[in-house]
């Protein structure tokens, strides 16, 4: 009823109930504690599954992706100067946190159709062993966690994973940077 109220008097000496035991005795309750501690902790050995970070995107109608800790930033594909007597494979260069940055077209250094700058939208740029360089794409479908499990060999070429969706990881330091093409054309 209303106004009725619940009265606990400061001086019970009775047993105080327990939230979420009555009923329940102290051997069921170690049980399912127990069972409890057992499914969390397969949960996390489960989700602790080896993967590799990566940051993919498109060019010429195909996906690729480098790995994470190559990646310095992605900027939108404006400003690049051209570079006479530069490779083929060398659309420019733009200037992107105080320093110049090559841009190069993965078109041409992996065969893929297409060419020019109408289509390439993005520029994803990468660091490897202290070299600093662009890699133009179309579109850039951002970060993704491979489960290394999933991971097959790729076909011959600068490529280090394929994935079950036809997403091929490169290997940037097979690809090379801008000086790549030039020795290759030597």
């Amino acid at each position: 009823m209303p106004g009725d109220e619940v009265k606990v008097s400061k001086d019970s000496t009775g047993p105080r109930p327990q939230l979420g035991t009555s009923g329940v005795s102290g051997d069921k309750r170690r049980e399912v504690l127990g069972a409890r501690a057992r499914a969390l902790a397969e949960s996390r050995h489960e989700e602790h599954q080896e993967v590799l970070s990566v940051l993919a995107f498109q060019v010429g109608g195909e996906r690729y992706a480098v790995r994470i800790e190559h990646v310095d930033h992605v900027l939108e594909a404006r400003g690049i100067s051209s570079l006479p007597g530069a490779p083929r494979h060398v659309l420019g260069a733009l200037a992107s946190r105080s320093r110049v940055v090559p841009v190069l077209d993965l078109r041409q250094l992996l065969g893929l159709e297409g060419g020019g700058m109408s289509d390439l939208g993005k520029i994803v740029v990468v660091e490897v062993d202290e070299e600093c360089f662009g890699l133009a794409a179309e579109t850039v479908e951002g970060r993704k966690e491979l489960p290394k499990s999933e991971l097959s060999q790729p076909p011959p070429g600068p490529f280090l994973y394929l994935t079950p969706d036809r997403l091929t990881v490169l290997e940037l330091e097979q690809l090379g940077g801008p000086a790549a093409g030039r020795q290759a054309q030597e």
